[in-house]
């Protein structure tokens, strides 16, 4: 059977039916739209039931092989690819299930950099590594991407060291937390780079989708993504919601379908969980939490998607004031119809603006329940759950719980997704918890570490630059090393021969 096929959001025809492959290279769309699957596969109870057994490991790859066939990955090839990217965590479940206040908690901050952005991030970088080696973009990747903090770790250290791949993860100066920073500008390898820019994560952001608009740019560079606007990022992500089912129903076999809080940004986890409903996961509940910057709350509860400034809060990696990953759910909303999705982007690219009333308003309420919880509600979630429970949560998490609070949806049939470890954000979480435990050594030896890192204006086109810059210096610097390595090889030639032409002479002169 062959793999699932992708077309963008917005319709253009030499953008519909790419591979697999295709789409994990390209990243975004070349029309600026993101990539969708043509259809969904299904998956029966039955399936489900069968793998309730199987390490995460192995259901991650049951899940992932529905969209990825032989013909794109051998399926030794994708075992081999998740298992080392879930070999990179510290708990042996990989995404463990804990039941706390009532209902359960999916602990996605195992990882190497203590966010849920490593499980998929792993993989995609395992993903990239294999598709060069087997022909892609001549083996060469030009990786811009841009985070609100968590995303810029977890990509760094999914393709650190990685061969043939460039790395430039642009990140707002002054609005990630020290240890986000320190975790990005704290890796020696060559091949990242970390760059401040003066601005907000939506500045970022744009400039990340001018470049990828760039054709030019685009093509000299071999540019690739690594933000949720890959498809592959969301495709990982399922995997987590099928192993939380699984474990919630282990303890309650008779519950039903399950709900899931997220606390939400760029909408790229929450989508993981409507697209594994829509393959036939048994999902109640969608809610989306949010902090002040409530750009989706507000469009689910009032169809009212306008952009607003950004505030600046204690959970720094829910900044954000237009969510990427939201253009692929608007897509679905308009029936899956690329020309609508293209007329209300174009609004919105020209106002700010999107709204909805009616019936796709009422239909996005039925795909899911929104909350917004501001720094004090957050900060007495992580106080609550601290004193009462002894489980302590990052500002994030803090939101999507407080979001089931004030839903009425703490109950045994819900999850909440803890996105990050709370030793990552210190200053907030002491302003509710102090003094506060101990942080994983991991991230507090961080603070004993060079650091390095660039400085770009918030322009694309002085990042371009930027990136071009650090491409034509490693390009250099390989020349140089291979020419080393020539004359290397040489020297050790001539060596041997001269040798051999001694031993040769000191034989001949014995037997005389």
């Amino acid at each position: 059977m062959p793999s699932i096929t992708y077309s963008s959001t917005r319709g253009c025809e030499t953008q519909k039916n790419q591979s697999f492959r295709s789409v994990v290279m390209t990243g975004l769309a070349h029309d600026r739209g993101l990539f969708v699957p043509d259809s969904l596969p299904e998956v029966s109870m039955e399936e489900i039931e069968s793998w309730r057994s199987l390490s995460y490991p192995d259901l991650a790859v049951n899940v992932i092989s529905k969209f990825v066939e032989e013909d794109q990955v051998p399926r030794k090839k994708l075992e081999d690819i998740v298992k080392r990217s879930c070999a990179a965590f510290r708990a042996q479940d990989v995404t463990p299930v804990v039941q706390v206040g009532g209902h359960h908690i999916l602990e996605l901050f195992h990882g190497p950099t203590f966010a849920f952005k490593d499980v998929a991030l792993q993989m995609l970088g395992n993903f990239f590594e294999y598709f060069l080696e087997t022909g892609s973009n001549g083996g060469r990747l030009a990786v811009l991407g841009a985070t609100s903090g968590d995303t810029g770790s977890a990509a760094i250290y999914g393709l650190r060291g990685k061969k043939g791949v460039d790395c430039v993860i642009l990140f707002p100066d002054g609005r990630v937390s020290e240890i986000q920073e320190r975790q990005m500008t704290t890796v020696p390898d060559s091949n990242i780079h970390c760059v401040s820019v003066e601005g907000t994560f939506d500045d970022c952001q744009d400039i990340v989708k001018a470049s990828f608009a760039d054709k030019e740019f685009r093509n000299r560079v071999k540019l690739g993504a690594v933000n949720s606007i890959n498809w592959c990022r969301v495709l990982a992500q399922t995997t987590y919601y099928y192993w939380s089912y699984l474990r919630v129903t282990d303890k309650h076999p008779d519950i039903g379908p399950v709900n899931y809080s997220v606390p939400t940004g760029n909408f790229g986890d929450i989508l993981a969980g409507y697209y594994s409903k829509r393959m036939g996961l048994p999902v109640g509940k969608l809610i989306v939490g949010t902090n002040e910057n409530d750009i989706l709350h507000r469009f689910f509860s009032k169809g009212e998607y306008h952009r607003y400034d950004i505030a600046k809060t204690i959970s720094p990696s829910m900044d954000i004031c237009v969510s990427s990953n939201f253009e692929r759910y608007l897509y679905h909303l308009a029936g899956d119809d690329a020309t609508t999705l293209a007329s209300w982007m174009q609004a919105f690219e020209a106002t700010g603006k999107i709204t909805l009333t009616g019936k796709k308003l009422e239909e996005a309420r039925k795909d899911f329940l929104s909350a917004r919880a501001d720094t004090s509600q957050t900060l007495a979630t992580i106080k609550e759950y601290y004193e009462k429970y002894d489980y302590m949560l990052c500002p994030h998490s803090a939101v999507g719980i407080s979001a089931i609070q004030q839903l009425g949806e703490v109950n045994s049939a819900t999850v909440c997704l803890a996105t990050a470890h709370d030793a990552k954000f210190p200053a907030a979480c002491k302003r509710a918890v102090d003094p506060l435990p101990t942080p994983p050594t991991q991230l507090s030896s961080l603070f004993g570490l060079k650091t390095r890192k660039s400085y770009c204006a918030n322009d694309a086109k002085v990042v371009q630059a930027f990136v071009e810059k650090i491409i034509e210096e490693r390009i250099a610097n390989e020349k140089s090393v291979g020419l080393k390595s020539a004359q290397f090889k040489k020297s050790v030639v001539a060596s041997v021969i001269i040798g051999a032409i001694a031993v040769l002479a000191t034989q001949l002169s014995k037997k005389r």
